[in-house]
């Protein structure tokens, strides 16, 4: 499993490891978040957070690397926008209850005990009429090695995340393949999960 430290040594390699452009899922569901605040989770190096800053969202964006969020900071300064990065393990980490218009979750593979309180949070966390926004890997995806964890137990499946967003409204909930070309270490023919889940309003 990738530590904090193998973290930052990605992040300060001369290539963005996920590249520049926001990820795909995000950009095709985007203009389903409604105005207001997004948290984005195990952002990074911002790509999906300045994305949502140039389309007018004022973004918060949580990574444990420090040197991600250097990187986050900097793409958002040449892009003419401004995030908020807060360096934190989600771990320790507090959602703030209720107050945000989206929540981001992409490509944030945590151990199951974490990942179900963190996506109980998030529930928490959204405004009446707030999207979840999250798109991973599954199981399958061992099989085609493009990309994310090798680590069995950080993978997602459609049922198990849909039962840990308990009290949303699903508008998109589906277990795909398709080509992921996001930097080097996600490129290839992929098997993800993409849901797209609204609070009620």
């Amino acid at each position: 499993m990738t530590g904090p430290l193998d973290w930052d040594v990605r992040y300060a390699e001369p290539e963005l490891a996920y590249g520049h452009d926001p990820n795909r899922f995000l950009e095709q569901v985007a203009d389903q978040i409604p105005p207001g605040p997004v948290l984005c989770l195990a952002e990074g190096q911002g790509r999906n957070a300045v994305f949502l800053a140039r389309r007018g969202h004022s973004v918060t964006a949580v990574d444990q690397s420090a040197v991600g969020l250097a990187r986050a900071r900097d793409l958002a300064a040449s892009a003419g926008v401004v995030i908020e990065p807060v360096v934190a393990d989600l771990a320790d980490f507090r959602i703030e209850p209720g107050v945000w218009s989206a929540i981001v979750a992409i490509f944030a593979h945590l151990p199951p005990p974490l990942r179900r309180r963190v996506h109980r949070a998030a529930v928490a966390g959204l405004a009446p009429g707030g999207c979840f926004v999250l798109e991973a890997y599954t199981p399958t995806q061992l099989a085609l090695g493009t990309g994310g964890p090798r680590v069995p137990e950080l993978l997602m499946a459609r049922a198990e995340v849909m039962g840990e967003l308990g009290g949303l409204e699903f508008l998109v909930a589906r277990e795909i393949e398709r080509d992921v070309h996001e930097g080097r270490y996600h490129n290839g023919r992929s098997a993800v999960v993409q849901i797209l889940a609204r609070r009620p309003p």
